[in-house]
């Protein structure tokens, strides 16, 4: 049985995440790294509330087999460009630096299918930085997720994403363009924890398709 750790299990993909490990046979605790209590009740759910500015605090408790790491924001929840990094970047490579110097195994990632650090947009440099710097770490085993654009019910709603929803569900079936296919918050946390229960390879990065594939063969086990 294993000790799971999650990083963003008030967003869309981590309370999906949280919810699914709460009752997988593979897992014996679940520890969430969180601003506000999530609303779930497990006896396996432990809840840590930390200031994630102050890493002195909570870095110490990063402690068990595997770390989900799903946080994230947008540029106009953040206010701007240096907050969303801090929180897209900064506070999940210092909680997967924690983890790597606490003998975490396994690290798994969700990042975004346009990542790329010559990128002209700076959300996509962002995710591509992250994905460098966690790819250096000591994890015996690491996982990068590319999901594309994420539908589900989120606890904040954000109106510029549901319009792209939209219009995403009406690009996909342009010969060429199913790459912009959206992809259920349940489906990216399903595939999350398949590989972190199967994976192998010491790393490897998971595209949009592998991770439909990920999700349908999902087995609670």
């Amino acid at each position: 049985m294993a000790i799971a750790l999650v990083l963003g299990a008030t967003g869309l993909v981590g309370r999906e995440l949280t919810k699914l490990l709460l009752h997988h046979q593979q897992f014996s605790e679940v520890h969430v790294f969180v601003r506000r209590r999530t609303g779930l009740h497990s006896p396996m759910l432990y809840e840590h509330v930390v200031a994630f500015d102050r890493p002195e605090q909570w870095r110490d408790e990063v402690k068990g087999d595997v770390l989900f790491s799903a946080m994230g924001t947008t540029l106009k929840a953040a206010g701007s460009k240096e907050a969303q990094y801090k929180v897209d970047y900064t506070y999940q490579y210092q909680f997967a630096q924690a983890a790597a110097q606490n003998s975490v195994s396994r690290y798994v990632l969700v990042s975004a299918a346009n990542a790329a650090l010559n990128s002209l947009f700076f959300y996509s440099r962002m995710k591509a930085e992250l994905e460098r710097d966690v790819l250096r770490l000591p994890f015996e085993h690491t996982s990068i997720l590319q999901p594309g654009l994420l539908a589900g019910d989120r606890q904040e709603k954000r109106t510029g994403e549901g319009l792209a929803l939209k219009l995403s569900g009406l690009l996909q079936h342009i010969p060429g363009l199913g790459m912009l296919k959206s992809i259920p918050g349940e489906s990216v946390a399903k595939a999350m924890i398949q590989t972190a229960t199967r994976q192998k390879e010491a790393k490897r990065i998971y595209n949009m398709q592998e991770l439909f594939l990920l999700a349908q063969h999902y087995r609670n086990q």
